[in-house]
């Protein structure tokens, strides 16, 4: 597909755009190997952990290096919709296991960093891992459960060597560079290309295939919310073992040619180094959550050169309108919020020409009929909280899967009426702008009302004490539910009876009066998934 042929306006998109996805579409073939033909072209700019090296890969190295292993899996006999749990983090041999699996049809599973010994024996026990790909410091926790997962069969480690484990370098060397598609087991674009786990907010986490569909579907993401060019240098800060990954460092910015900075960083958030590589490495499209944002909008940027940075982007929760006028005013980029989840491709955005509306999630994206819906599937009035869904009617939408793995037929519990419920809650404006809410099940009622967590929780986040909080509705006999807040503060020494009371009185000038926190908690931590969401459920266990 030729991204810079179509057209990027939003009302001419929304009418005429299409995705025309080949019977036989896979990615590593249909886009790595063809970019490939240009033997200088660069996929990815690679920094060391130390800052002390700055290499670019291409996608010629991608294409032969993949080809290799590919090759050594085949030999292993891995086949065709073998599934193999991967751990690896930000650094190319990622891309080369990623790539080698597409080619033989072998079912990739990222995992982050983060996993533990229990979680590597979940995620194999659901899917039955015929192999596993790790980098050494994740081989202890894998012999810990190694008689607990009787799947596995091969054992491989990147980039080190581990006692009875295959090392992937030597299995690429030893391999040739030339491969056969046509001797290799056909893939179909429905084929399950990849699969990805939900952060399990309230329950155990869900198994999400992607097929190889999903890859050609991020189209829709590079064009009309990341708004990625050919020659871009585009930086996603994500862990390689989340869906986001799929969206900032593989598919959206490969469709496009642009190159991904990859920085293989761990521990604690450099804001400052952030900002040099910013500048150094000339990026022009940056992606980050909004804690990255809100700590850059305590550094001092007037040093750095931001000339060419054209589109800043922000996911997975409004930002205060206080750090995107910050960010602004330094870079000349007013922070483009977009919505999706790992059971889609980008859906809903702000796009460029478009006005950004601080706090929006945007419109929905070109091919997606997105709403705000009740519980039986009827489109709800303007203003009115109800479930962001995804129309399935007619044709299926590019990019949105088709329920959760179970090994059998797939689990569709999350569709009805018509719609794929995502889970989460909204409302739209009279100008079609939608405007989280939050999940569906932390909303709360109170006295009537139906307040968002996430509304309040970003109210207390501008009180200077607050550095974290959690809001849940706890039970009362009078209002049904009260709102609680537990909050983390900047310095725990300040915890007091009368702080409490500012931050109620703080809250109430930010938010209407009924939506304000009567019970709140001062504590040191807050339950999270290992993609640091807050299990609220936890929280309403304690009450």
């Amino acid at each position: 597909m030729d991204l810079e042929a179509v057209n990027r306006d939003y009302q001419t998109a929304k009418a005429s755009y299409s995705l025309d996805i080949p019977g036989d579409f896979n990615f590593a073939f249909d886009v790595i190997d063809k970019k490939a033909e240009d033997k200088t072209k660069v996929a990815v700019i690679a920094v060391s952990r130390d800052h002390t090296k700055i290499e670019e890969v291409t996608y010629d190295t991608f294409s032969k290096d993949s080809n290799r292993l590919a090759n050594a899996f085949v030999a292993l006999g891995i086949d065709k919709g073998d599934f193999g749990c991967v751990v690896i983090g930000r650094i190319p041999a990622w891309y080369t296991v990623l790539f080698a699996c597409m080619k033989i049809g072998a079912i990739s599973m990222p995992g982050t960093n983060l996993l533990t010994a229990k979680d590597l024996a979940y995620r194999i026990q659901r899917s039955n891992a015929r192999f596993i790909v790790v980098t050494p410091e994740h081989c202890p926790k894998f012999e810990e459960v190694r008689d607990q997962c009787p799947s596995i069969e091969h054992c491989i480690v990147v980039g080190g060597t581990y006692p009875g484990w295959l090392s992937m370098e030597d299995l690429i060397d030893e391999n040739t560079s030339e491969i056969d598609r046509s001797s290799l087991p056909r893939t179909q674009a429905a084929d399950m290309m990849m699969a990805y786990f939900t952060s399990g907010t309230t329950s155990m986490p869900k198994m999400v295939p992607r097929d190889f569909s999903y890859g050609l579907a991020h189209a829709a993401t590079a064009l009309f919310w990341m708004d990625l060019r050919d020659g871009d240098v585009h930086w996603t800060l994500t862990d390689t073992g989340w869906a986001k990954a799929a969206w900032g460092l593989i598919f959206p910015p490969l469709l496009a040619g642009s190159k991904i900075v990859l920085y293989d960083g761990d521990g604690a958030f450099d804001p400052i180094f952030h900002l040099k590589m910013i500048e150094e490495l000339g990026v022009s499209t940056f992606c980050a959550p909004p804690t990255v944002y809100r700590l850059f909008a305590q550094q001092d940027l007037s040093p750095y050169d931001f000339s060419n940075l054209r589109r800043s982007l922000g996911a997975g929760e409004p930002l205060n309108p206080e750090v995107i006028r910050f960010w602004e005013t330094h870079t000349g980029n007013v922070i483009a919020d977009g919505y999706g989840q790992t059971e889609t491709i980008n859906i809903v955005g702000n796009f460029p020409g478009m006005e950004i509306r601080y706090g929006s999630m945007g419109k929905p994206v070109p091919g997606f009929d997105v709403d705000i819906i009740d519980d039986d599937g009827n489109r709800l009035p303007n203003n009115e909280v109800g479930h962001i869904a995804v129309n399935t009617g007619g044709s299926w939408p590019p990019g949105l899967f088709d329920g959760y793995y179970t090994g059998d037929a797939p689990d569709k519990g999350s569709f009805s009426h018509g719609w794929y419920y995502t889970g989460d809650t909204a409302k739209r404006d009279e100008e079609g702008y939608l405007w989280f809410e939050g999940r569906a099940d932390d909303l709360i009622s109170s006295g009537g009302y139906r307040i968002s967590p996430f509304e309040v929780e970003s109210a207390l986040l501008e009180h200077p004490d607050v550095v974290e909080s959690a809001v849940i509705g706890v039970p009362d006999a009078t209002r049904g539910e009260l709102v609680k807040a537990y909050i983390i503060l900047k310095d725990p020494e300040r915890a007091s009876d009368s702080l409490k009371t500012e931050i109620q009185d703080f809250c109430k000038n930010l938010t209407a009066p009924y939506k304000y926190p009567r019970e709140m908690e001062f504590v040191t931590a807050l339950p999270k998934t290992i993609s640091g969401k807050i299990r609220r459920v936890e929280l309403r266990e304690e009450n």
